[in-house]
């Protein structure tokens, strides 16, 4: 992290966007522990481009990325090089927690947006509205695999509080970011996530 730069808070339960230009650094940070941030983003201006879970795990030919890992986008251009990753394990299979998801998997029925809702919320001043939310890369989410039968489950993220995730962008981005609404992905205790951006490139001030 850079303490010469301001943390951002993303409440419990709700999601923020960020531009980034290239070479821009966003630090997504769990300030207490176990909690999960859904992370997308888009090109910007052409929001047709996004991050893609597919491009993304086939050419790193495998499924827990870190520190080094390029996060491409659906055109197979790089979106994100990650730099540094105190955690280690973050999940990039999974879509995004919905009103659905807490139908199908917890048997609710009071409608919360969940990730998905809240990041096309966040991102509602781009156009960019729920169906083309797409997998996010789920920065502490911890998804075990049974080797065998391929069974997977959600268990308690494995991050601790101040893990971070740094990643540089390669081109320029609209990138919406979550604290994550579903029990499974936070050990059924919601939390806040941070996050910070270091600018590279910042624009130049004029004395005109």
């Amino acid at each position: 992290m850079n303490t010469d730069v301001p943390t951002v808070r993303i409440p419990p339960c709700s999601a923020q966007t960020v531009e980034l230009g290239p070479g821009d650094e966003l630090v997504v940070i769990d300030p207490e522990g176990q909690q999960v941030s859904d992370v997308v983003a888009f090109g910007n201006p052409d929001h047709g481009e996004y991050l893609s879970s597919g491009r993304s795990l086939d050419y790193a030919s495998r499924l827990w990325l870190t520190t080094g890992d390029v996060l491409y986008s659906n055109r197979s251009r790089p979106m994100f090089t990650i730099m540094e990753d105190t955690c280690g394990r973050h999940d990039f299979t999974l879509t995004p927690c919905s009103k659905d998801t807490f139908r199908i998997i917890y048997g609710e029925h009071e409608g919360r947006p969940g990730c998905e809702g809240n990041l096309a919320t966040a991102l509602a001043p781009y156009g960019i509205g729920v169906d083309r939310i797409p997998i996010a890369f789920n920065a502490f989410m911890h998804v075990s695999i049974d080797a065998t039968t391929g069974a997977f489950g959600v268990l308690p993220p494995l991050s601790k509080a101040g893990d971070f995730v740094r990643l540089r962008a390669e081109m320029p981005l609209v990138v919406a970011m979550s604290a994550c609404s579903a029990g499974q992905s936070n050990n059924f205790s919601f939390k806040p996530i941070d996050f910070q951006v270091v600018r590279r490139n910042p624009p130049s001030c004029s004395n005109g």
